[in-house]
């Protein structure tokens, strides 16, 4: 577990982040369906990071308040929860998952998705600090006008679903930074520490990483997938529901490329829902078998060569970071 951090006067690893959340470094764990539990978010948490327990992985809210237990047993640091609302014909109780968040009063919501503007206030008031992650400065600056603490904002390269705009996050994060006043998280691409050099040095705040917490070994998939994510290269993710204006990248496998070849081809989601199932890819990460269910993977795979405890990749990232900035600086001196 890494000790509480005391920054050196001018330290570029202390910024609004660490100082809004209490952690030791700026690098946030993704709140990713099926992965984002209890045991990975309190092993980011304890690395130094700010681990993030996904609230609908959990399949009621009281669920959710028992997983919450369960961090709090695992860690003493500060960690969050991410609340993703999306259209559905059956939607979940979203209410009643914000209210389990609100009154475990756990550091931060992840918000994503179509928020209300009421959610936000409601967990401002319990105390919450509130978290937006999306896919466009136009969407960040409504979050941010409604009340969101800091904005983690996602480039093209990312996991899930990086929107239509097709923005990456070199031009995505400055952009940001110079529009927005509240905390950036940049999200999309990064996974060692000269994308978080880069990502600060853009003006970020801090990074968020999703597909790299997933090739460490408290990651809660299958060693399969993990392996799967280190041989993968940054070509090997598939976009997906592309015609349908949903798109979503995914790691390249027999599923993805059926869904890509049948999307070329012209089709309703009717005719590929079997493929794209959540229960069935969350079937494959448990089972480990790559070629089981869609995936979701960012262009980051391509950065990924092993399968570290959380703590080692966020000391290598950390002091990678640090020698990249040292390098840049001194090489202007």
């Amino acid at each position: 577990m890494i000790a509480p951090k005391r920054y050196e006067p001018g330290d570029p690893l202390r910024t609004r982040i660490t100082d809004m959340l209490g952690i030791a470094y700026p690098i946030v764990q993704g709140g990713m369906m099926w992965v984002g539990t209890a045991q990975l978010a309190a092993a980011v948490s304890n690395g130094g990071g700010f681990g993030i327990i996904t609230a609908l992985t959990q399949p009621t809210p009281e669920a959710l308040w028992d997983e919450i237990g369960k961090c709090r047993t695992l860690t003493d640091r500060p960690f969050g929860v991410n609340l993703t609302m999306l259209p559905s014909i059956n939607p979940p109780p979203y209410d009643r998952y914000l209210d389990t968040i609100v009154r475990a009063k756990v550091a931060a919501i992840e918000t994503a998705g179509k928020v209300p503007p009421e959610f936000i206030a409601i967990a401002k008031a319990a105390g919450l600090k509130v978290i937006h992650k999306c896919v466009s400065l136009r969407h960040a600056l409504s979050a941010q006008k409604h009340g969101a603490d800091a904005i983690s904002i996602d480039g093209f390269e990312c996991a899930g679903h990086p929107g239509d705009d097709d923005v990456g996050g070199m031009v995505l994060i400055p952009a940001a930074a110079r529009r927005l006043s509240v905390p950036i998280i940049a999200s999309g691409g990064i996974g060692d520490g000269r994308g978080m050099a880069a990502a600060l040095a853009l003006g970020a705040d801090g990074v968020n990483m999703g597909t790299r917490f997933c090739a460490t070994r408290e990651a809660p998939i299958h060693d399969n997938i993990k392996q799967a994510l280190v041989s993968a290269s940054e070509r090997d993710t598939r976009l997906i529901f592309r015609t349908m204006h949903n798109t979503a990248r995914v790691l390249r496998n027999a599923i993805s490329e059926e869904v890509v070849a049948a999307e070329a081809k012209g089709c309703q989601f009717e005719d590929i829902r079997h493929l794209v199932a959540g229960q069935r890819g969350r079937e494959a990460l448990v089972a480990g078998d790559p070629n089981g269910g869609v995936i979701a993977a960012g262009q980051v795979v391509g950065l990924i060569d092993d399968v570290p405890t959380c703590a080692e990749l966020i000391e290598r990232m950390v002091n990678e970071c640090r020698e990249r900035l040292r390098h840049v600086t001194a090489s202007f001196n």
